[in-house]
């Protein structure tokens, strides 16, 4: 079920997000060309008189002036908006790596944990069999310093006998404090990550917001110089679930 929900999740915020991107910048385009094409001059206009001449053409001149400046603005907000869900999808790649590298590890611990129970083999007390313990401990734990389960201080503390590490052990007792040791580093990996893909969240979010009410405001000083001749835009039912796609995100098991 999780993974259903979490494949879900994958394939339609994407999509909102395309369909977002494509209608703020339909809009945009829209209030880019309202905002550069000139009034027509009424009939009974002098054509010689300029703008400071008639103080409602000097105030025509200020309304498109400010709806340049805000068609501008707009314009920024929605590629920051853009640049900020490029950088939360990247941070929701790390997390969903993290969270397999955790719940594999968890797995493989719970498994080891479970052989606790069987006795320990037997095997003679001899400096050999004890050198031969502490080889494979070296070896376990460079291998999960390789595939970047062991940090560089833990490996060192494992060769240096610190922290707990025992090379006197059995192989079987060193793997299951291994396995727990590589589970709580991927735990505290995939914590980390889970904060930042929140606070890439939240960016995004903020970002979005900023991007959607500057639109808003372009599309109100076009609307001011052209109170007639563009119809205000309709909320279609195919943007409504794209929008609520680009919010929903699924809970996870921290």
């Amino acid at each position: 079920m999780e993974k259903t929900v979490l494949y879900q999740f994958l394939i339609e915020v994407p999509r909102a997000a395309a369909i977002w991107s494509v209608l703020l910048v339909l809009a945009l385009g829209v209030l880019t060309v309202l905002v550069s094409r000139p009034e027509p001059s009424s009939s009974g206009t002098d054509e010689t008189s300029g703008p400071a001449d008639d103080p409602a053409e000097a105030e025509t001149a200020d309304l498109r002036r400010y709806a340049g400046e805000v068609a501008v603005a707009a314009a920024g907000a929605a590629q920051n908006a853009a640049r900020r869900r490029d950088a939360w999808r990247t941070t929701q790649t790390a997390l969903d790596r993290a969270w397999a590298r955790f719940d594999e590890a968890e797995s493989r611990a719970r498994r080891l944990a479970g052989t606790t129970a069987l006795p320990a083999p037997r095997t003679p007390r001899t400096a050999s069999e004890y050198a031969a313990r502490e080889r494979w401990l070296h070896h376990a734990a460079m291998v999960a310093h390789w595939r970047g389960d062991l940090s560089a201080r833990q490996l060192t503390d494992v060769l240096a006998r610190r922290a707990g590490w025992d090379p006197r052990l059995h192989p079987a007792a060193q793997e299951v404090v291994l396995a727990r040791v590589v589970r709580d580093n991927h735990r505290a990996t995939y914590r980390a990550a889970a904060e930042r893909e929140r606070a890439a969240w939240r960016e995004t979010e903020r970002a979005t917001e900023a991007a959607r009410v500057l639109s808003a405001e372009a599309y109100a000083a076009a609307q001011r110089l052209r109170p007639n001749s563009v119809p205000a835009p309709a909320v279609t039912t195919a943007a409504r679930p794209a929008a609520a796609a680009l919010r929903w995100r699924p809970a996870r098991v921290g």
